[in-house]
């Protein structure tokens, strides 16, 4: 992540503004022709999977067939194993334990969820995701770092209901990346229903691309909101919302908020 990556003129930027776009391409000539190529290709799929949850399991199957670790986001193989160690190293220190019940939320190829795997107790880690071809990715990992023993769940979803799974169950619930590509009716649904599935004490972290100015979107893929409006979202779901602080001084563009049934202790 860039050192300025979450400077005040960064977060009131508004990337599908015209003038932001046309001041980006004169700064950097040589990603305009991958952005054209991109925007064609998004467009296309968006007329074919009119619903975000297709056009998005669409989007991961054209980037997984290209590289798996790069359409969870990763440009290289050492950055891969970074975010997830990052993942990894900050619920550790938020009190992660081999006995507590995880669910990752959009759990990819891995990148985090393999740490996981090996930290908790066998068959406590629950990983769920909307692409298939992602999904299958997530099993060579498995295979690769010979974690079958550990007995992972992991299942394709369509949606963020999270009905197939019990009650009251979950002490962590996780979600890296995943707000930062859906929109407010994705989020509004999940939230709307990870309540039922979390402990008393449990909580549910997600990250979301943060904004101090103008919430917007950009190639129905990458979404911008303010933190008030994800914290009034929980709210309005009977959630006590925090926005986590110790997250922004990790080397990593986007912020995190956390969410649970009973209030949070202060930050």
């Amino acid at each position: 992540m860039p050192a300025d990556a979450k400077s005040p003129k960064k977060l009131s930027n508004n990337r599908a503004a015209l003038t932001h776009k046309i001041g980006y391409a004169l700064r950097h000539p040589g990603r305009v022709k991958p952005y054209i190529r991109r925007a064609g290709r998004d467009a296309w799929l968006r007329v074919k999977h009119p619903d975000h949850v297709g056009y998005y399991r669409a989007v991961m199957a054209s980037d997984t067939r290209r590289n798996p670790e790069a359409a969870v986001g990763s440009k290289t193989h050492d950055r891969w194993l970074a975010l997830g160690q990052m993942q990894f190293d900050y619920l550790i220190e938020h009190g992660l334990r081999p006995e507590h019940r995880m669910l990752d939320i959009g759990c990819g190829n891995l990148r985090g969820g393999w740490r996981f795997i090996t930290h908790l107790d066998t068959g406590n880690y629950y990983g769920i995701d909307i692409s298939p071809d992602i999904l299958m990715a997530a099993k060579k990992t498995l295979t690769e770092r010979r974690l079958q023993e550990k007995l992972p769940h992991l299942t394709i979803i369509g949606d963020l209901t999270l009905d197939f799974l019990p009650g009251n169950h979950f002490d962590v619930v996780h979600a890296h990346s995943v707000f930062s590509h859906s929109p407010l009716e994705v989020i509004d649904e999940c939230l709307a229903h990870v309540g039922r599935i979390l402990t008393d004490t449990g909580f549910f972290d997600f990250t979301f691309d943060r904004t101090e100015g103008t919430e917007h979107q950009v190639l129905g893929e990458d979404f911008y909101y303010r933190t008030e409006t994800l914290l009034e979202l929980a709210r309005k779901h009977g959630l006590h919302g925090q926005f986590m602080e110790d997250w922004e001084k990790r080397p990593h563009g986007q912020s995190k908020i956390r969410v649970s049934r009973s209030p949070l202790p202060a930050a």
